[in-house]
């Protein structure tokens, strides 16, 4: 049963939220500020967070920021703001959907349930047993010092974990998976958002800013590199190169 943490200083929202997904047959629970969210979802990590903007004293950008230090949980923004600057700014932070006030209840629990099953991912096609067949896993993908396990989903430089988020994972995939090809920012958008989900060239430039500082950090200088006017390749991966 997935376990869904709902974060909201309004108990009325939170009363209509936890009823509709346990109707909808899931556990949920509820947090009335930041600091309980984060405390409930370090001690029990729930399958996705609920999460509200504009509460006092820890809002919920700052909640999402800290989060994200450490864990890639699902998160779906509420907010009573319907603005394009807001919604760019939590897709940025690594929200996975934005909701505005007032809403549907029927309307979220569906888009808590298609953001479970992207997360779920497809499910594997069932063959036949076949007596000492070994299992099938995809190679890791290698460039230069950078290797990406798919299957583990982890990826290294130098033997140095990245922690890349689900759709950084998906940029620098489909970035290594043909390294000798320009890919526009479109194509970068649809690698990482692959629900349609609409977001500006300044996300995906944030994602990339993101991606470089992370390889900065393991030794990596030239992991992306930019084409003017076109879009971005995979670079070399080399390890000591000056900057």
């Amino acid at each position: 049963m997935h376990r869904i943490l709902v974060v909201d200083d309004d108990p009325h929202i939170r009363d209509v939220l936890c009823f509709a997904l346990e109707k909808a047959g899931m556990a949920a629970e509820w947090a009335g500020n930041g600091v309980d969210a984060l405390d409930l979802a370090t001690r029990n990590p729930p399958s996705l967070v609920v999460l509200d903007v504009g509460m006092p004293e820890m809002d919920g950008l700052e909640v999402c920021r800290r989060l994200r230090r450490a864990s890639d949980v699902p998160i779906l923004f509420l907010s009573a703001r319907d603005e394009e600057i807001d919604r760019v700014l939590g897709l940025e932070m690594g929200g996975d959907d934005y909701v505005t006030k007032p809403f549907s209840p029927r309307e979220l629990v569906a888009r808590v349930n298609v953001i479970l099953r992207r997360a779920r991912g497809p499910a594997p096609a069932v063959a036949p047993p076949q007596e000492d067949a070994p299992p099938l896993t995809p190679a890791p993908i290698v460039r230069g010092a950078l290797v990406l396990d798919s299957a583990g989903h982890r990826a290294t430089v130098a033997g140095r974990e990245l922690g890349l988020t689900a759709r950084e994972f998906m940029m620098v995939k489909t970035l290594a998976s043909r390294p000798a090809v320009v890919f526009s920012r479109n194509q970068l958008m649809d690698a990482a958002y692959p629900d349609n989900i609409h977001v500006s060239d300044r996300t995906i430039d944030s994602h990339v800013r993101n991606i470089r500082a992370k390889f900065q950090a393991a030794g990596c200088e030239d992991a992306v590199e930019t084409v003017h006017g076109v879009g971005f390749r995979l670079g070399p991966c080399t390890t000591g190169t000056a900057p």
